[in-house]
């Protein structure tokens, strides 16, 4: 029996909401790349859940659903069994990556600098002094499935690191040693790397609220590093693209110490196209405008639609 016909030009859905804790920031960066594709079909979900007529032989999704259900994998892996085609990463490579721990793991079979880290459930986090012990007294504790800033605590000392875990209410977290260093970060675009931003925190913290508030951050881009360094960060990024397994488009951060050497932090599959973002400063250091990267990141999923049409 043959399905409903392939339409031979889809309509673009823009999919930007959810329940997460960074719904907000996703309708804005919804409504910043719906603006940018004045033909695409913005929706606004209003929880977990997929519209249910999206239809695989006649849309293509670009998800901007950051955090939970909208990055984890979850929708990754609802789109792929109803059949439509979706950008940016499947569903493997979204779950992989949304949970750092494993993704230290990959980062460092891959041979990509990463910091240590110790992952446990708040239920039963470990005692204060064998965190110092392994990781040093002053700690960036986060939690391990959940966006880059959210919920980032930095104690220092016995006392604040004790406070810290104490306040722990329920999931899976992670501590890693606080390195001292420039922050950066680096888009990757249908595999190549793009251009090192780097991110100047007023506060002295770049956390949720700096992330998204304008004005509370400089950036700087392209990021005025060693030309070595820049060419192997670079390079690192795109091995930690393919070594996860990641399509299209991701984010990945880090920090650059004193001396040279760098330490990446996490790569981000459905990073922020809000207009704070980093991905987009990104692709401007490579000559590429907010609405160029927009349709980049959308055209491989209607070439992956277009081929199955033809089939």
């Amino acid at each position: 029996m043959e399905g409903p016909p392939v339409s031979a030009v889809p309509e673009i859905v823009v999919l930007s909401g959810g329940s997460s804790s960074e719904r907000e920031v996703s309708l804005r960066s919804g409504r910043s790349v719906a603006a940018a594709l004045p033909e695409a079909r913005l929706v606004e979900l209003p929880g977990d859940d997929l519209p249910g007529w999206l239809d695989g032989s006649r849309h293509v999704v670009l998800p901007v659903t950051h955090g939970g259900w909208g990055e984890d994998g979850r929708m990754q892996a609802r789109l792929e069994s109803r059949g439509i085609e979706f950008a940016g990463c499947g569903s493997e490579a979204s779950a992989l990556c949304m949970d750092k721990v494993r993704t230290k793991a990959v980062m460092r079979q891959a041979g990509v600098p990463a910091a240590p880290e110790t992952g446990f459930d708040a239920s039963a986090p470990p005692a204060a002094e064998r965190l110092i012990a392994l990781l040093g007294e002053s700690l960036v504790i986060k939690p391990s499935d959940q966006g880059s800033s959210v919920g980032l605590l930095m104690p220092r000392g016995r006392a604040e690191v004790a406070s810290a875990l104490a306040s722990l209410k329920s999931g899976r977290w992670m501590a890693e040693p606080r390195l001292v260093g420039r922050e950066l970060s680096i888009g990757v675009l249908d595999g190549e790397p793009l251009g090192l931003v780097e991110i100047v925190p007023l506060s002295g913290v770049y956390d949720f609220t700096t992330k998204y508030t304008k004005g509370a951050s400089e950036y700087r881009y392209p990021a005025e590093v060693p030309p070595a360094v820049g060419a192997a960060a670079a390079e690192a990024a795109a091995r930690l693209f393919r070594a996860c397994g990641c399509r299209d488009f991701a984010r990945a951060d880090l920090i650059l110490e004193s001396d040279g050497r760098f330490h990446f932090l996490e790569i981000n599959t459905l990073p922020g196209m809000t207009e704070t973002s980093l991905l987009p400063k990104s692709a401007s250091c490579k000559g590429v405008d907010y609405p160029g990267l927009v349709r980049r990141m959308v055209a491989p999923a209607l070439s992956r639609f277009h081929r199955r049409a033809a089939r």
